[in-house]
């Protein structure tokens, strides 16, 4: 009996990405999930939360937006657009990956993770829009979409190694501090959603429930985990230097110390300046960018080398004997 063969298996067998095709595959779900995750915030910073009146149609007898929705019903209808663009791009990483020569089943995994994140991620929205932008449900959206994000940079990553077993680049307790930045940072993450819950811009005109404290208490304990966060990523600049680290990894400890004054900076003047639109945008975007700094600085501390490609068997007898 001939074995039926999947969809993606058939576009395995006429098609083998080179790697500069595979790592954009795996980039452009990097920046889709970020683009989606700075697009939702604006659907809350301008109100747009409830722009659809329910999920996952827009009103309860038309799929799209209706002229009587006015601009936030476009505003949000089309971050919900934004999903099925994401999907794509999370599906050509999929494909990319099974097509590669050889199969590389752990790239092909961390594809469909992704694509399940999002398919739950688009479920907790709509769990959001029938709470009325529950402040609860809205930090579960958020963080979800992050864990997102934690997949699709490990996976661009992954694109330029090989699938050996992963080899330490640096000292023990190196890594280890490394791994106390990855953890205070998403500490920092997660309480960035209490000062959201609790605070301005709740998503909609209307009254929407908020998180049951003081949002400016909120933010000087997010502020206090962000000084944290610049202590550790300050001493991990400072080892890597001691150690001798290898340049990229020293070179993302800068970048990541870069991010971090910039988000410090838009932090404290939004704060001050009574928490502007633009200023929470660039916020959240600064965020995102602080995430992947983290989750690349980690990344760089081990190495998975690329494989010496196989030498093809000899047309010989004996050769194609001892390779059948």
């Amino acid at each position: 009996m001939v074995p039926v063969l999947t969809p993606l298996a058939l576009i395995a067998r006429r098609w083998t990405p080179t790697p500069r095709t595979l790592r954009r595959a795996a980039l452009s779900a990097v920046v889709m999930t970020v683009l989606i995750i700075v697009t939702g915030g604006a659907v809350r910073l301008t109100g747009s939360g409830l722009g659809c009146d329910t999920w996952p149609k827009c009103t309860d007898d038309s799929l799209f937006a209706t002229p009587e929705q006015g601009i936030h019903g476009a505003i949000e209808f089309g971050n919900r657009m934004l999903t099925y663009v994401l999907s794509a791009a999370v599906g050509w990483a999929i494909i990319a990956a099974r097509s590669t020569k050889p199969w590389r089943r752990g790239l092909t995994r961390l594809g469909w993770a992704q694509f399940w994140i999002v398919m739950g991620n688009a479920v907790i929205g709509g769990i959001t829009v029938w709470a009325g932008l529950n402040p609860w449900t809205v930090a579960g959206h958020f963080l979800l979409a992050n864990a997102l994000l934690t997949v699709a940079v490990i996976t661009w990553q992954r694109t330029h190694e090989g699938d050996t077993a992963p080899r330490p680049r640096v000292p023990r307790p190196v890594r280890k501090l490394s791994w106390a930045v990855v953890v205070t940072s998403g500490l920092l993450i997660a309480l960035g959603t209490t000062v959201t819950g609790s605070g301005k811009h709740a998503g909609d005109s209307s009254d929407v429930p908020r998180m049951p404290w003081d949002w400016a208490d909120a933010a000087h304990l997010h502020a206090a985990a962000a000084w944290v966060v610049c202590a550790l990523a300050i001493a991990m600049w400072l080892v890597l230097r001691v150690v001798d680290a290898p340049d990229d990894s020293r070179a993302r400890a800068r970048a990541l110390l870069i991010v971090l004054l910039a988000q410090g900076g838009i932090g404290y003047v939004q704060f001050f300046t009574g928490v502007p639109e633009i200023l929470v945008s660039a916020h959240m975007l600064g965020s995102s960018l602080m995430w992947i700094a983290v989750l690349r600085l980690a990344l760089s501390l081990r190495e998975r080398p690329l494989e010496a490609s196989a030498p093809l068997p000899v047309e010989s007898g004996s050769a194609v004997s001892a390779a059948v």
